[in-house]
C-alpha cells in the first residue's frame, strides 16, 4: 500500500513563499504519478482542487498556480516538492499530494477521482 506524508505547511504572509514535501513509501517510487491537490478546511477532500502533477519530468500546472508554483521530484528521497511563491490569501486551504500508477505512455492525471492514495494534508494560511 502506498502512504504519502506531507509536510511543509504554515502560516505565511501575503507574497511570502512555502516549499510543501511528499514523501513516498510502500511502492516503487518511480512507478508513481504525483499530484497536489487543495481544499477548504472542513470541506470534503473529494472536491480538492487539482494544482499540479509530476510524471517523471513531465510537470503540469493548473492555470491559477502557473509562473507561482513548480513542482519537483528527488527519487533518491522518494520526495515530491512543491513549493509556492508569491503567496495570496486565496491560497490559504488544506494541501494534499496523491499517487496513481503511471509508466511511460500513460496519462498523467488531473482528476481527483483517477487518483489512488492520498496523504493527510498539511495546513497553509496566508495573512493579508
Amino acid at each position: 500500500e502506498v502512504q504519502l506524508v506531507e509536510s511543509g505547511g504554515g502560516l505565511v504572509q501575503a507574497g511570502g513563499s512555502l516549499r510543501l514535501s511528499c514523501q513516498a513509501s510502500g511502492f516503487t517510487f518511480d512507478d508513481l504519478a504525483i499530484g497536489w491537490f487543495r481544499q477548504a478546511p472542513g470541506k470534503e477532500r473529494e472536491g480538492a482542487t487539482w494544482i499540479s502533477s509530476i510524471c517523471e519530468d513531465n510537470t503540469y500546472y493548473a492555470g491559477s498556480e502557473k509562473g507561482r508554483f513548480t513542482i519537483s521530484r528527488d527519487n533518491a528521497k522518494n520526495t515530491v516538492y512543491l513549493q509556492m511563491n508569491s503567496l495570496t490569501p486565496e491560497d490559504t486551504a488544506v494541501y494534499y499530494c496523491a499517487a496513481h500508477l503511471w509508466e511511460r505512455g500513460f496519462l498523467c492525471y488531473n482528476n481527483p477521482s483517477e487518483f489512488d492514495s492520498w496523504g493527510q494534508g498539511t495546513q497553509v494560511t496566508v495573512s493579508s
